[in-house]
């Protein structure tokens, strides 16, 4: 029965599925020169209804045109072009215009002053209008729930139209494709389809358990993450510290874990301090012990590792052994790094981590409260177990994996700071963090890949890049770290990311490069390297040829005219990737989720604003208004001025 309703249901669909034609609108800029040929395609409203929006300043001339054949047919009449004869007119903002179906010369003069206008045009009454762009209000992704495929709010026959047309290979955005994946196997298919009309005719609701990493890092919810620790442990802490900002040493504390009503706790975990500039004392002041009746709390990242201290699966949550807590100290609009890492999993780069936003208690024991520290970023730890978890697209999770930082690791020193992660403080520019006992071998296959990344002639390094590396994930990676304005990367500065061998061996490994650390992102700039605009900045000449994995890339023209045709692709509307309306629509679901719960005991960062860092070199720079300091619309233009 299930079957034959299938059946009647894709064939009514397919029946009433509009027929396309083409409009365009044709004259000089923005719109094409005056001759055929010339024009800008209409977006199909349906019922004979077409729009564009454009931004003029200045005078255009203009026509409405259907394009069917080489002579740019109006209305299926043949049509000559003239700017100011006989038929024109000069048309205004507010009023609906009648053109005509005929053989003269009849063209429409517009005069706009630097605002976005909408033209619309209908086909049935030969009539169009010109308005001022109001942008609408855009649905809050969170809230389009799965199986409502057009994100009406409904779950009805249109969602059945629309995901078959998905089905059948019709354009769908990476928030609607995510829609349409009902029965969560990570394709739109036929089976996609049957959940989506049970769903339809009977109300039914697919059941999705989460588990694992998909059950930490789940975006539907805010998960609660409580710190306890013994006084002797906490001040431990402290001086640790005040011995070592940089420490790495751990104390023993205990963790629990709320999500969705469920409490898991966990006893015997370590707890560290973590961040680089961003490392701060949690409390006090240097030589200062807690405090118990006055504390003075301050924010600070945390790392947890459940199995520090005893090694069994009930010192997991679900198999996940680690933790990284993150406070938003350089984001006061609390979205950066979110906003990042999100974009990596559309544009399709599977190496970027997970991670959500959680609320974070801390309790010193003998307190008679624990201290709410706020809104924290719960990310992945990039490790052993973020290889294990990706090894079908790794290939293998058994190989070496760096760490690379300190503004020293630009591939290009083979007899730079090598070294392994020994536990103790010292920072290197890179440090092997897995398969440490097998560190000499792993060190002469860092060596030499940098040896042949800086010395092969060009030729020998466009055949040995593709060999070694997929270099359409890695451009497509660079594209997004160009496209948020990462200037505290690789390329520019030598610094923030991983690099993972899959193989022992000096040849035949495949080699990964990890994205890291986003939060001095959209917007938040400095003066540094080549870099003084990160909004601004050339996406051709973002770093510096001394650190030459990128710029050796970038010189071979196929390679440079896919990572261009990649940036674009983030900055296309219709992809909902970067462009400014759908950026801004989820940035402010983001904020409106957690906007309640900033308050907090540190008394620090208590305001969502839409600002970048303070110490930043480019402080006009907003994500939320549309001016030309918003920092989507610098980047866009930045990414449209490429050849």
């Amino acid at each position: 029965m299930k079957k034959y309703c299938l059946m009647i249901i894709v064939s009514l669909v397919m029946a009433i599925m509009p027929s396309q034609a083409a409009i365009y609108m044709v004259g000089n800029t923005p719109f094409g020169d005056w001759n055929p040929g010339g024009g800008v395609e209409m977006a199909n409203q349906g019922n004979g209804v077409y729009t564009l929006t454009a931004n003029i300043s200045g005078t255009v001339w203009f026509v409405f045109a259907d394009g069917q054949d080489s002579d740019w047919n109006v209305f299926n009449a043949n049509y000559r072009y003239g700017p100011a004869s006989g038929g024109s007119q000069e048309v205004s903002i507010g009023n609906t215009y009648t053109t005509q179906k005929a053989n003269n010369n009849h063209s429409y003069k517009f005069t706009g002053s630097g605002k976005d206008y909408v033209f619309t045009f209908n086909l049935n009454a030969l009539t169009f209008g010109i308005s001022e762009y109001q942008e609408p209000e855009l649905p809050d992704p969170f809230d389009i729930e799965i199986g409502d495929i057009n994100g009406d709010g409904e779950k009805n026959i249109s969602d059945v139209n629309a995901l078959i047309n998905i089905m059948l290979g019709g354009f769908a955005n990476y928030d609607v494709l995510q829609r349409s994946d009902l029965n969560h196997d990570k394709e739109v298919n036929v089976s996609d389809v049957t959940v989506l009309i049970n769903m339809v005719l009977w109300d039914y609701v697919p059941a999705y358990v989460k588990e694992g990493y998909d059950y930490v890092w789940d975006n539907d919810v805010i998960p609660e993450i409580h710190l306890s620790v013994s006084l002797n442990e906490w001040n431990r802490l402290l001086g640790l510290y005040d011995a070592n900002a940089f420490t790495t040493q751990y104390v023993m504390g205990a963790l629990s874990f709320v999500k969705d009503g469920e409490t898991t706790v966990i006893d015997s975990v370590g707890i560290r301090l973590k961040g680089n500039t961003s490392r701060r004392r949690p409390e006090g002041w240097y030589g200062e012990m807690h405090q118990r009746d006055n504390t003075d709390w301050h924010h600070a990242h945390f790392g947890v590792n459940l199995r520090k201290y005893v090694d069994d699966d009930a010192h997991t949550i679900q198999g996940v052994r680690k933790l990284h807590l993150k406070w938003f100290k350089d984001d006061p609009a609390y979205v950066r790094e979110m906003f990042c890492f999100e974009l990596f999993k559309r544009a399709g780069v599977w190496t970027a981590i997970r991670d959500i936003y959680c609320r974070l208690w801390v309790h010193v024991e003998g307190d008679s409260q624990e201290a709410y520290f706020g809104v924290y970023e719960l990310l992945e730890p990039i490790d052993k177990r973020y290889l294990t978890d990706r090894k079908a697209h790794f290939g293998a999770s058994n190989g070496y994996l760096w760490k690379c930082r300190n503004a020293a690791a630009g591939l290009n020193n083979p007899n730079g700071d090598i070294w392994y992660d020994d536990d103790s403080d010292d920072r290197h520019a890179y440090t092997l963090e897995t398969q440490t006992g097998d560190f000499e071998n792993a060190r002469a296959q860092l060596v030499d890949f940098m040896n042949k990344l800086n010395s092969l002639s060009d030729n020998e390094f466009y055949t040995w890049i593709q060999e070694v590396t997929d270099v359409d994930l890695l451009l497509r990676t660079y594209a997004v770290n160009v496209a948020v304005g990462m200037w505290d990367d690789y390329w520019n500065n030598a610094n923030n990311y991983y690099i993972y061998f899959n193989g022992k061996e000096l040849t035949g490994y495949k080699f990964f490069f990890i994205p890291y650390d986003y939060d001095n992102t959209l917007g938040t700039s400095l003066r540094c390297g080549v870099q003084e605009d990160a909004g601004r900045q050339n996406p051709l000449q973002w770093g510096s040829d001394n650190n030459r994995l990128i710029a050796r890339i970038l010189k071979f023209n196929d390679f440079k005219q896919k990572y261009v045709a990649y940036l674009k692709e983030l900055i296309d509307v219709k992809n909902a990737f970067m462009d400014r309306q759908s950026s801004q629509a989820r940035i402010r679901s983001w904020q409106r989720r957690i906007e309640p719960y900033v308050t907090n005991d540190t008394g620090e960062d208590m305001t969502i604003e839409d600002k970048p860092a303070s110490w930043g070199n480019h402080g006009e720079y907003n994500l939320l208004k549309n001016n030309n300091d918003n920092f989507f619309n610098a980047k866009a233009a930045s990414i449209n001025s490429l050849p």
